[in-house]
């Protein structure tokens, strides 16, 4: 397939791990990097890659995995929503494992009776409203730049056909604004990102042009091994040279300007405010909430949902392995008490969240 086993030939991944080594030997300290994107994490895991590179080289998951990242607050909002009669509650997969404060789950809402269902797509809730109208149907919606667009073509379809049964949750979120937050924290100490490959296809490069203005490396990297690798070269070459800026590694999708019409659309029906995130805590102007021109499909104002006191597991260091202030296998409860078949948080429940890669590939 084209783009794909080329891409994971040991022949090309050779040189570019004795040029690393080279370049490493140049810059002779440690060196931090964080991928950003939760399919980079199941990536290095999958094939190894922390392993082919030299011992001063530190590769660690950031916030980049959208289920891992919504907060207890949102899991607990979504939980009380679903619980609701008569309402039909719809999701990516993902989220239905997720535990609320307590332990509850929406699979485990399913199970005592709860409609709640999985889709594949926003248009799959769009088609389930339409299909459904005598029910109310509610999408909680999560991710980053990557599907918000998605979820708002959603609702300007709902708007102009006239669907008055459809509402959405949004816990969507947006990137930058938590890269902004990690390179200002003196604990992680970063030399640069492997950035999101396919939030940037949205976004383009010059989303991250404060990355080196702040003096830390960017570059956009696919998924493959080859990918990666070279990414990591790349990010190796610009500290060497001690000229940090935002290269597109992943060339053959991303472009310099992204996909203006797709966050043309994302504009149109969200807005940016600030939003809770796990572990990071709460991020000006990081989260998208509804424009007043699309509230009437805003689950927060359809629905009186009351305070919720929500709580994170103690035991769980999540909000650690997010920041990258811990690896997985630091936290006392990994592969002990947490697994994915019983997960204590959400780092654990997402195949792109750090935990359950370094369950699946850490041996």
């Amino acid at each position: 397939m084209k783009h794909l086993e080329e891409y994971r030939d040991p022949l090309l991944v050779k040189p570019l791990l004795e040029r690393i080594a080279t370049a490493a030997k140049r810059i002779d300290r440690p060196v931090t990097i964080m991928e950003v994107c939760g399919s980079h994490t199941q990536a290095i895991g999958r094939y190894g890659l922390r392993k082919l590179l030299p011992p001063q080289i530190r590769l660690i998951s950031g916030p980049g995995c959208p289920v891992c990242v919504t907060s207890a607050s949102d899991v607990d909002r979504a939980l009380w929503l679903a619980g609701q009669k008569g309402l039909i509650f719809a999701t990516f997969g993902d989220m239905m494992r997720v535990p609320g404060t307590g332990g509850s789950s929406l699979q485990r809402l399913r199970a005592a009776g709860a409609d709640v269902r999985v889709v594949a797509s926003a248009l799959d809730c769009l088609a389930l409203a339409e299909r459904e109208g005598q029910s109310e149907v509610l999408f909680m919606g999560i991710g980053f730049e990557t599907t918000a667009p998605t979820v708002a073509a959603m609702v300007r379809t709902a708007q102009k056909r006239g669907i008055k049964n459809l509402s959405v949750l949004s816990a969507h979120k947006i990137v930058p604004p938590a890269l902004r937050l990690l390179i200002g924290d003196p604990e992680i100490n970063l030399d640069g990102f492997l950035c999101p490959g396919h939030v940037s296809i949205m976004l383009g490069s010059a989303a991250y042009a404060f990355l080196p203005a702040a003096g830390k490396a960017a570059i956009i990297a696919g998924f493959e091994p080859v990918d990666i690798i070279a990414g990591v070269l790349l990010l190796l070459e610009q500290l060497d040279r001690g000229k940090p800026e935002v290269v597109i590694q992943y060339s053959r999708v991303v472009r310099p300007e992204g996909n203006p019409r797709a966050m043309a659309i994302m504009d149109e029906v969200f807005e940016t405010g600030d939003a809770e995130w796990r572990g990071l805590g709460m991020i000006p102007e990081s989260g998208l909430f509804f424009r007043r021109e699309f509230a009437d499909f805003d689950a927060a104002n359809r629905f009186a949902i009351p305070p919720i006191e929500a709580k994170d597991n103690p035991g769980c260091s999540c909000g650690s392995v997010l920041k990258g202030l811990m690896d997985p296998e630091d936290c006392p409860l990994f592969r002990k008490f947490c697994t994915p078949a019983n997960p204590v948080g959400p780092c654990m429940v997402s195949s792109e969240g750090s935990c359950a890669a370094h369950y699946r590939y850490g041996r």
